[in-house]
């Protein structure tokens, strides 16, 4: 590309970078206020999320390759874990996170990521405070005093008339195959059809009063959450997902603290990774040994700031709240 060709505008208008810095000291304040520790950990380490779903950016450093492949993180989750495990209590992060492939009005590369910990909480009490942080962030914008909350199979009743945790994969994929523009649902098993069923059918619809909060999800989604039986006898993933305007803006979880289930789902994860053809990623046996130690019984929630930005604003694309979204750089 010649210079001459360049666009080297801010996507940011100095209004947008002014509200940006305006929440970014609101959220500061917040926590402040309720005892949480402002922490900074590293971007660059040598393990990352093994999420199926999550693409991660490898880096190596040409000055010392016997250092061999170091991540850029997809959260601080396993550093701040970490920290809750030394005694640190709760603490939060306000910083950058990384996630390969995500470019769109809602996605960028590199994106500002609001997470924190809560030992001693449960996730009901986690959602309370998440609730308080919505409303004293959105209330005044989006006009609500409060959050709704609803659970993943009170949605399926709804919108589709079946338990998502007892339905078998073949009636799940004649939901997809009809419900969705998936086309063939056939070789799909049950944690593909009800993602689609949930992102495409479900998800649009969600939070368009207020934001809502859905617990309650499937156990085979748990990922670093604890998986129990709830009231009506269903086993579930110990998290809950944030929506506001059908935008996903906040995913949280009761904490996995069996180092022997958690090294379990990273050996599966990585399992699955090689049979569809994805990187393997190394198990980041730090975090592991902070398990073993003794991670406390906590709670944490992790919110896409920019997003937050965006609702906020009234922005439509994220373009509009960076300085430089990655087609700029």
């Amino acid at each position: 590309m010649r210079t001459a060709d360049c666009d080297w505008r801010p996507g940011a208008t100095l209004e947008q970078l002014r509200a940006r810095a305006r929440l970014l000291a609101d959220i500061r304040t917040f926590f402040a206020g309720r005892g949480v520790l402002e922490v900074d950990t590293p971007l660059l380490c040598s393990g990352t999320a093994t999420d199926l779903h999550l693409a991660s950016f490898v880096v190596r450093d040409p000055a010392q390759p016997e250092a061999g492949e170091r991540w850029l993180q997809t959260s601080p989750e396993f550093c701040l874990k970490r920290l809750v495990a030394a005694g640190y209590g709760p603490v939060y992060q306000l910083g950058k996170a990384f996630r390969a492939g995500d470019l769109g009005d809602r996605h960028n590369p590199e994106f500002t990521l609001l997470e924190w910990y809560r030992p001693g909480w449960s996730l009901d009490e986690l959602m309370v405070e998440t609730d308080a942080l919505l409303v004293a962030m959105l209330g005044d914008v989006v006009g609500f005093d409060r959050c709704e909350r609803t659970t993943y199979r009170a949605l399926f009743e709804a919108r589709f008339g079946i338990n998502p945790h007892a339905a078998d994969v073949q009636a799940l994929r004649a939901l997809a195959a009809r419900e969705t523009s998936f086309g063939d649902a056939a070789g799909l098993d049950a944690g593909a059809c009800l993602d689609l069923l949930f992102s495409l059918v479900i998800e649009p619809t969600l939070g368009h009063g207020c934001p809502v909060l859905v617990s309650g999800f499937p156990a085979i989604q748990a990922a670093l959450a604890q998986v129990a039986t709830d009231a009506d006898g269903d086993r579930v993933a110990q998290r809950c997902e944030v929506y506001v305007r059908g935008m996903e803006l906040a995913n949280g979880y009761q904490e996995l603290t069996d180092v022997a289930e958690q090294r379990r789902r990273f050996i599966a994860d990585n399992d699955a990774r090689r049979a569809r053809g994805l990187p393997e990623i190394p198990v980041d046996e730090r975090f592991l040994a902070a398990l073993a130690a003794g991670l406390p019984a906590c709670a944490g929630i992790a919110l896409g700031v920019d997003r937050l930005l965006m609702l906020r604003t009234g922005a439509t694309s994220i373009d509009q709240v960076l300085a430089f979204a990655a087609p700029r750089c």
